[in-house]
């Protein structure tokens, strides 16, 4: 039987090592008392980019949209409805990332702080989250999809990764445009 959670869970792998590069990131911070502005801008963009609109998103626009209008048991139900929240928390705090280190790079040395306890929560956060999925949603939900809906699923899978990188250059043109207007 075809899998279509095969990829979500391939992304996992590439988050945690993104995870563990932040958790590299904070113990520099804490040991020299800077942080590194630049990386944390990588970070946020890999965690906005690559963890929320194309993991988050399949998982949302797709995985979640189709079990939706299943007949769930109430554990998966709720563990679903967590994973929603889960990643509107994320969202939140990769925002308060952001807004951290643009006070840092202004020159507020309070910020790192803020940066290193976003960074924390953030490190704290992730491991939690994926094992959550892995090991107790991805692979029972199946459950609910005969083949033919979960090859359908594989297949919006594979369109939504192949328009991904067409969606983020297309948006990252109009805003160099907004610039010259």
């Amino acid at each position: 039987m075809v899998m279509p959670i095969g990829p979500l869970m391939t992304e996992h792998r590439l988050i945690e090592r993104m995870i563990a590069l932040m958790e590299m990131e904070l113990e520099r911070i804490r040991k020299v008392k800077r942080a590194n502005f630049e990386f944390i801008e990588i970070a946020v963009d890999f965690i906005r980019t690559y963890a929320d609109r194309l993991h988050h998103g399949k998982e949302e626009d797709i995985l979640f949209r189709d079990l939706s209008v299943k007949k769930l048991e109430e554990q998966h139900r709720k563990t679903m409805e967590e994973l929603i929240e889960e990643h509107l928390w994320g969202r939140k705090k990769v925002k308060e990332l952001v807004n951290a280190n643009e006070k840092y790079k202004k020159g507020d040395e309070n910020a790192i702080d803020e940066i290193t306890r976003c960074l924390q929560d953030l490190i704290h956060f992730y491991p939690q989250h994926i094992e959550k999925e892995d090991k107790h949603f991805f692979i029972p939900v199946m459950n609910y999809f005969n083949q033919s809906e979960q090859e359908s699923m594989l297949e919006e899978e594979q369109e939504f990764d192949q328009n991904f990188i067409h969606e983020i250059y297309k948006e990252k043109v109009n805003e160099i445009k907004k610039s010259f207007d």
